[in-house]
């Protein structure tokens, strides 16, 4: 047999799936939004902001389920396991959360949620997006065409945090 008559290795599925949420997620939410806060916004925030901003929501599947009642939310699944995410008010076009597990940080997995929600968001006629970024999101945003519409402070357990108010005008991008 020769190399050209070798049968060729089966297709190999991607690693990391974009999908809707389903209540299965609920549970990894919670981990991946307690994890996101506690380790992955540690350059940015205080360890009281930080204990102030997790604790705003219940480390509990059942809160995220409940979310996905109010918010479209899209998730990245790794090996069936939610690891990113993202909520989405499609009638305001603006983007609640957007959370990824911290050592998958920094892989595209927030900007492929965010190409994943402009989309639906020109389906349905929006033009532009919006979002209230935290300082370990904002530089990353800014880097990729939103533009910063001035900072905000909010409050979370007693402790005020501060985030950059961006759009985005929309663009089809294919996917």
């Amino acid at each position: 047999m020769t190399t050209n008559d070798a049968p060729s290795a089966p297709a190999q599925s991607p690693r990391i799936i974009y999908r809707q949420a389903m209540a299965r997620d609920g549970a990894d939410q919670a981990e991946v939004f307690h994890h996101a806060v506690m380790q992955g916004a540690a350059a940015h925030y205080s360890v009281k902001q930080r204990e102030a901003w997790a604790s705003s929501l219940p480390r509990e599947a059942s809160v995220w389920v409940a979310r996905q009642a109010l918010y479209t939310t899209l998730v990245a699944a790794c090996d069936g396991r939610c690891v990113g995410f993202l909520e989405l008010s499609v009638t305001d076009a603006h983007i609640k959360t957007l959370y990824v597990w911290p050592s998958l940080a920094r892989r595209g997995i927030g900007t492929t949620l965010l190409v994943h929600a402009g989309r639906l968001l020109l389906e349905n006629g929006c033009e532009t997006a919006t979002i209230e970024a935290s300082l370990t999101l904002a530089d990353s945003l800014l880097h990729r065409g939103w533009q910063d519409r001035g900072e905000e402070w909010v409050e979370r357990g007693g402790e005020r945090l501060l985030r950059r108010r961006l759009v985005k005008r929309l663009v089809a991008v294919e996917t």
